[in-house]
């Protein structure tokens, strides 16, 4: 079973930068789709972004493409998330997830593992 830790957030203001990771401890995650969600308050979860398990091309939520990027790491077990351009609309605790799948869609339900979560705060 693996755990994974985010790390990385913060308060930044309107149009600042934050790099958010999300280190797996039991095992890597070479064979699996990780993703990004977030949830702002009296909001429901959602999709950011994702990359499959061979790391190449990221999919993104339409409200963040163009601005933030995942990546992996080359060991295989850290998740990286830049985020530029930052709005005051993208505060939310960040979630990084462990799919079942190589190559995931955006759905919550098809990630098994979570973390406990990041806040990220922008202000304007």
């Amino acid at each position: 079973q693996v755990q994974l830790v985010e790390s990385g957030g913060g308060l930044v203001q309107a149009g600042g930068s934050l790099r958010l990771s999300c280190t797996a401890s039991g095992r890597t995650f070479s064979n699996y789709g990780m993703a990004w969600f977030r949830q702002a308050p009296g909001k429901e979860r959602e999709f950011v972004a994702l990359t499959s398990w061979t790391g190449g091309g990221g999919v993104y939520a339409d409200s963040v493409k163009g601005r933030f990027t995942i990546s992996r790491g080359n060991a295989e077990t850290t998740v990286y998330l830049q985020m530029n351009s930052l709005k005051p609309e993208d505060t939310a605790v960040y979630y990084c997830a462990e799919s079942r799948y190589g190559y995931p869609g955006q759905g919550p339900g098809e990630y098994d593992y979570w973390g406990q979560g990041t806040q990220v705060t922008v202000s304007s």
